[in-house]
């Protein structure tokens, strides 16, 4: 799906992240949109109005006034022209004056007065990033159907390393296009999908798990709502969010409670993505109070979880699809094959940690889906959303 004639207005605020948005621009013209983009007074020290009116092949708006030219440029006209907008990098101080209707400059006018859909994404140092008053303006322009792309962990300018990076320009390209996309190759479907780790308690305040983020799980989650589905999502504990009409979201916490809510959830699906990371072993005894560090040692004895996977494999009908997710850290094809086989799965994507930029809590990913004829298709290093929407595609040439 390209963005063939789409009118795109990107508008630029003053953080380091805006360098990056010269190679957005470049990605958004390959795919055949149209670009305009704005810009406050203070993004220009970090690119300059040059390099974004040549990439654009459009004029850039910062001010309302020119006094050289003397042309006022109207923001009215620049929001009707749009599509869509989107903001990025947006600064901690863009953020809250978009969140309490400040107007101050060009970009923020026109920013009021869209009629398009409008997405975000927010870029400053980890510390803003997490304090309350950021997160209040994220939740007031969610409010007023602001669509946030979230900000990605890793190295940031002030040398710490956290959450607080700009989306990268391939992952606000994939989310645009996903927003255009007239694909509802999932339309009518139901699918459940497990996310998420499992907390398996030892006692009131520790338990066994893993350090699953959920967010493969809820990438799939959000792209085949797009494409129509209507979507179960059962997650373990997990910061990630996610709203729609055709979703319903169940909090667990126990493998057992995952067995439970699928055990309900399965027999009304067409599809199954097992993306959870559950626990392989709880505790065979959950002590009421907190134990105390009495010993050197400490020993819990464990029991097996149940197979929530291998559960609804054995009872699905004909025409149910399931897949399995094998995480592995040495030979992974061997393993994955193996699980596909002996839980007798419809096809299984293999995550192998050890690579940079996969494995668990990061935005990124490399997989493998093989289906039960052998056959591997691997998915390249990309974001999660994207690695969402090829593995989608390719599974939906596989239903029934």
């Amino acid at each position: 799906m390209s963005m063939q004639g789409k009118r795109v207005l990107v508008g630029i605020t003053g953080g380091i992240a805006a360098y990056k948005i010269a190679s957005f621009i470049r990605l958004l013209k390959k795919q055949g949109a149209e670009v305009r983009c704005m810009m406050t007074p203070a993004s220009s020290d970090f690119i300059t109005p040059l390099t974004v009116a040549t990439l654009s092949e459009n004029a850039v708006g910062i001010e309302f006034y020119d006094s050289k030219t003397g042309i006022w440029t109207n923001h009215v006209e620049w929001a009707l022209w749009a599509d869509v907008m989107i903001f990025a990098p947006v600064t901690a101080n863009s953020l809250a004056k978009m969140a309490h209707g400040f107007s101050d400059n060009f970009l923020l006018a026109t920013y009021l007065s869209a009629k398009c859909p409008v997405f975000v994404a927010p870029a400053m140092d980890l510390d803003m990033y997490v304090h309350p008053t950021t997160a209040r303006n994220l939740k007031q322009l969610e409010a007023d159907s602001v669509l946030i792309i979230p900000a990605e962990s890793g190295e940031l300018a002030s040398g710490l390393v956290g959450q607080g990076r700009m989306a990268e320009p391939e992952t606000m390209l994939q989310v645009l296009v996903n927003h255009f996309s007239s694909d509802k190759s999932y339309l009518g479907k139901n699918v459940l999908i497990t996310a998420g780790p499992t907390y398996e308690a030892i006692d009131p305040v520790r338990f066994i798990g893993n350090h699953s983020s959920g967010k493969m799980g809820f990438a799939l989650a959000e792209s085949v709502l797009k494409k129509g589905a209507t979507v179960t999502l059962i997650s373990g504990p997990t910061t990630c969010q996610l709203t729609h009409p055709n979703l319903k979201l169940i909090s667990i916490q126990s493998a057992e409670e995952l067995l439970t809510e699928v055990k309900q959830s399965w027999p009304k699906q067409d599809l199954g993505i097992f993306a959870a990371a559950v626990a392989d072993y709880r505790p065979i005894e959950v002590v009421d109070q907190k134990i105390k560090k009495d010993s050197n040692e400490l020993t819990l004895h464990l029991t097996k979880n149940p197979d929530v996977l291998a559960w609804a494999a054995l009872n699905k009908r004909e025409e149910q699809f399931v897949v399995g997710f094998a995480l592995e850290t040495t030979n992974g094809v061997a393993y994955a094959k193996d699980k596909l086989a002996r839980k007798k799965l419809d096809a299984i994507v293999l995550n192998e940690m050890g690579e940079p930029g996969v494995g668990f809590g990061t935005d990124t990913n490399s997989v493998q889906l093989i289906d039960k004829d052998n056959k591997i298709t691997r998915f390249e290093l990309q974001s999660k959303a994207a690695i969402a929407e090829q593995l989608l595609v390719a599974l939906r040439d596989k239903l029934a």
